[in-house]
């Protein structure tokens, strides 16, 4: 038998074709999008823009490679860093490949402190990518199973805990950076408990109290998806190096990693490549994107997502389900297994994924309309009424 590897275990449904936040499958059946490709479609399937400038720039140019300058790159990277108030910028195709290039500036700045064996801080429940390293740092050992030996040098506090990471770095003199996502996307959408703004400024605090690189994994976070263009704008501080992938070519491969401080001068010529890093067609593409993410696309995020929380919690409070998140990254967080619910909401017409056993996470485009805002927030109310309720009358 040939064909694809079973490495997805597939929803039985195939999409041909998308607009706006509606897919078509292939009975021709409407669904409503409220994962966006999992954080990835922020702006919706089929943008007209978005078409326009992959067809306009594939007709022009589409791949040179990095032996030679690439006009498009260094424009989106000065973008990023004016958006970011960061001062570098790399270009990879993943999310997985900018959390290596951290860990890679990790390894770099232990080499420039003289450290033989590094460690780095990551977290309970995180998800950084599925390389050996990313893997590795993950903080779920299902997705770790078979791969062992795990890529050494990782130290795992819980998220969300300044007390963990003050005891960590205190006990571990060799810990180099410490990597962490601001709120945990592929474990349901977890906020620290002390709040998103307290949390970061403690870490900044204390990284450079231990002169750790302050590592934060926007792939998902960032773009627009919690209402400001990266998660961390929403405190006071700047991290040495921001990673982030998804929704930066709204579908399109493409990722990138932002540095500044201590990290910005540790990549030099050799230290790091990528074939199909910033192709011109991947950064016009990118350049589109955040043009139109800026132009209203995140304002909106924060508004209607606000909506969304607000509204599900005053309906769901009642049934013991709370609601998490920020922007358009929402945690609908029921009292027990959530599972069920995917092939529920499939059948009528509205995907979303569970996290965690009971944990849904809603992702939807930035740019959803009110109108649509209203009917996500009645179809996952209905859906969670029904399916508790009836658990109930059982």
């Amino acid at each position: 038998m040939t064909g694809l590897l079973p490495t997805y275990s597939r929803q039985p449904v195939s999409f041909t074709r998308g607009q706006g936040v509606w897919l078509w499958d292939e009975q021709g059946k409407q669904y409503f999008d409220a994962l966006s490709g999992i954080a990835v479609c922020g702006l919706g399937h089929a943008h007209p823009e978005i078409a326009a400038a992959i067809a306009d720039q594939a007709a022009t140019l589409i791949h040179t490679s990095n032996l030679y300058g690439v006009p498009l790159q260094r424009e989106l990277a000065e973008v990023l860093c004016s958006l970011s108030a960061m001062s570098g910028c790399f270009f990879c195709n993943s999310g997985a490949e900018a959390n290596e290039a951290a860990l890679k500036l990790a390894r770099l700045h232990a080499h420039r402190k003289g450290i033989e064996q590094p460690k780095i801080l990551v977290t309970e429940q995180s998800f950084h990518g599925r390389t050996l390293a990313t893997l590795a740092a993950t903080g779920n050992t299902k997705v770790q199973k078979g791969f062992e030996p795990l890529f050494p040098g990782f130290i795992r506090i819980p998220f969300g805990d300044p007390a963990a990471v003050k005891q960590a770095l205190t006990q571990n003199t060799d810990i180099v950076a410490f990597l962490v996502e601001p709120i945990q996307g592929e474990s349901g959408v977890r906020e620290p408990d002390c709040g998103l703004a307290a949390y970061l400024n403690s870490i900044r605090s204390m990284c450079n109290d231990h002169d750790c690189l302050m590592m934060l994994d926007e792939i998902q976070t960032g773009n627009g998806r919690t209402g400001r263009y990266f998660a961390f704008q929403h405190s006071s501080i700047l991290p040495d190096v921001v990673t982030t992938a998804k929704g930066l070519g709204n579908g399109f491969p493409i990722g990138a990693v932002l540095t500044r401080g201590r990290a910005a001068d540790l990549f030099q010529p050799g230290a790091h490549g990528s074939t199909f890093g910033g192709t011109p067609l991947a950064c016009r593409v990118a350049l589109t994107t955040v043009r139109l993410l800026c132009a209203g696309a995140i304002e909106n995020a924060r508004i209607q997502g606000d909506r969304i929380r607000q509204e599900l919690s005053a309906r769901l409070k009642p049934l013991n389900v709370s609601i998490s998140g920020l922007g358009m990254m929402i945690g609908v967080v029921l009292p027990h297994d959530a599972t069920p619910l995917i092939a529920t909401g499939r059948e009528a017409g509205i995907l979303f994924s569970v996290s965690s056993g009971n944990r849904i996470r809603l992702l939807p485009p930035l740019n959803l309309t009110p109108l649509e805002t209203d009917l996500l927030i009645a179809k996952i109310g209905q859906l969670v009424e029904c399916f508790l309720t009836q658990e109930h009358s059982l």
